[in-house]
């Protein structure tokens, strides 16, 4: 929504917006523009009328903004129909989906082709550090967007991603998320299989080559499939990955020849599928390899994925999204690839709708277990969870010391700043996980670090 937001202001648009808690990268990102953000929802925050109201896919009925709409038929539409109808008509629709690596995928092929000199618009769900931004609009053909399978909005519960009719798709993994609008995986696999029959015959889905449901989606699909990954079929292939002297590097065969040497600063298995899935759909747009390769090259990551927020006395803190068990492991993997001696720490909010239900305790427990110490805090607004499908911390963090790793709970930031603050020590590396504000925690820490360091 704030990515729209800024579009729709660089068309001429006078934009004003509404949040329960805006918090950064996002609020930052508005407030640069100058684009203010009312706190907390009210029908007076449509005052003056607007033309148009974009509602979001977090809102429902009872909000007060909502039936004011309602009340007054103040034309209203949601966020997926709006880009697809102000800037996706007449384009080349490159579209990036999957239950994981979204935003960084489309990131990195928003760079590809800004590095290639062929400027592209394009709209992320995130922070892109080389552009500043998650948005940017070119008077160009091509329109890069992170597709996203998550509901449109309370009058239209079909995924945002099929607005958006693409070209050319990359699919990366598909797995159970979103437990709270999708009932079991099957529903999820309807999802993604709409979404490949999108795709025209002229275009090219490029899809990651170990996930038996991505198989299962795009079997059917009329258009060319290219797979990418480490088995000796894709048509992609990753040989010789290694991370050494701060850069991830490997090889990319191309239909079992050599095509390419890549390397980038960012770690690992995961980041260097997400490049090569980026690499592989803008070489059959037609990006020649060598401006790919300078692309990663210089490619810098994006805000909240394994970011490092601070280092203090040796200790490094660092931020990463975390909406799932699969994003956690591989997250905790990269960093035990970056920092092989560090003593880890994985501090989770349980926040997003599938973290904060039991449904896949397990994956959490075995996630979780790859640091040295876990911490897990309360879970995020759990009065909204019905009883029967809440997640119980409780019970992870005792089946993670079952298990022989130390772990606690927590109620919030403050309690876990006040507890793990005085025992960290240098080379420690704290991974703080969440998709969410953490109730400030990534400032916090660091400011008691400093604190006891000064």
């Amino acid at each position: 929504m704030a990515s729209l937001a800024g579009l729709l202001q660089l068309r001429g648009h006078r934009i004003t917006g509404s949040d329960k808690a805006a918090y950064p990268p996002m609020s930052d990102q508005l407030r640069e523009l100058g684009i203010p953000v009312l706190e907390s929802y009210a029908e007076s925050n449509l005052d003056p009328r607007p033309d148009l109201v974009v509602v979001g896919n977090a809102l429902s009925r009872g909000n007060p903004e909502i039936e004011r709409v309602l009340d007054e038929r103040i034309p209203f539409t949601s966020m997926a129909a709006l880009l697809r109808e102000e800037f996706l008509t007449g384009r080349e629709s490159l579209v990036v989906a999957g239950t994981h690596g979204k935003t960084t995928t489309t990131s990195m092929l928003a760079w590809i082709y800004q590095a290639a000199g062929l400027e592209p618009s394009f709209l992320i769900g995130g922070v892109a550090e080389n552009f500043g931004s998650s948005f940017q609009f070119r008077p160009t053909r091509t329109f890069i967007r992170e597709g996203d399978e998550y509901d449109t909005a309370f009058f239209d519960k079909g995924p945002k991603f099929l607005h958006y009719f693409p070209d050319a798709l990359i699919l990366t993994h598909v797995e159970f998320d979103h437990a709270d609008i999708y009932a079991d995986l099957e529903a999820v696999k309807t999802a993604f299989k709409r979404l490949v029959n999108l795709v025209p015959r002229r275009g090219v889905i490029v899809a990651y080559d170990a996930n038996t449901n991505v198989t299962e989606c795009v079997a059917r699909a009329f258009c060319r499939v290219e797979r990418y990954g480490f088995t000796e079929e894709a048509h992609w292939r990753i040989r010789n990955l290694r991370h050494e002297g701060g850069l991830t590097r490997w090889e990319v065969w191309r239909e079992g020849a050599p095509w390419a040497d890549l390397e980038m600063h960012m770690a690992g298995e995961h980041n260097a599928l997400n490049a090569t899935a980026a690499a592989a759909l803008a070489a059959r747009q037609g990006v020649p390899a060598e401006s790919i390769r300078a692309a990663f090259r210089s490619f810098k990551s994006v805000k909240r994925r394994l970011e490092v927020r601070a280092e203090i006395g040796g200790i490094t803190i660092i931020e990463d999204f975390a909406h799932h068990p699969t994003a956690i492991r591989e997250t905790l993997r990269a960093l035990r690839s970056v920092y092989p001696q560090a003593r880890l720490w994985a501090v989770l909010e349980p926040r997003s709708n599938t973290l904060r239900r039991k449904v896949l305790e397990g994956e959490i427990v075995d996630s979780l277990r790859m640091a040295d110490r876990v911490i897990v805090a309360g879970v995020y607004q759990q009065e909204r969870i019905p009883e029967n499908e809440r997640l119980h911390p409780d019970e992870v963090v005792r089946r993670i010391k079952e298990a022989g790793t130390p772990a606690e709970l927590h109620p919030g930031a403050n309690a876990i700043v006040d507890s793990i603050a005085p025992e960290l020590q240098a080379g420690d590396v704290v991974a703080i996980l969440s998709n969410g504000g953490f109730d400030g925690i990534y400032e916090k820490l660091p400011a008691r670090l400093k604190e006891r360091f000064a």
